[in-house]
């Protein structure tokens, strides 16, 4: 294992193969793998729970609209 696998794990996908949804995933796992770090840094005390409110809160709205570009949970999804 070297030192990025350690730092940033990844898991397998395991739902229905489609090239936006394992996308998704990948953004979704790097959305909680960055959540863990700010906490931890929070939680620390290197960083004020303002600054860690309002990093997960961009950190959140990036993933919302990586979401929204891939068209992952839309009507035309669901066809």
């Amino acid at each position: 294992m070297n030192q990025n696998e350690f730092l940033y794990p990844r898991s397998r996908y395991r739902g229905e193969f489609k090239p936006e949804h394992l996308v998704f995933n990948s953004n979704l796992q790097e959305f909680a793998q960055r959540v863990s770090y700010i906490s931890a840094l929070q939680t620390g005390g290197k960083i004020p729970a303002e600054k860690a409110y309002q990093d997960i809160k961009g950190l959140w709205k990036q993933l919302q609209h990586s979401k929204q570009q891939l068209g992952i949970g839309t009507a035309t999804e669901q066809l």
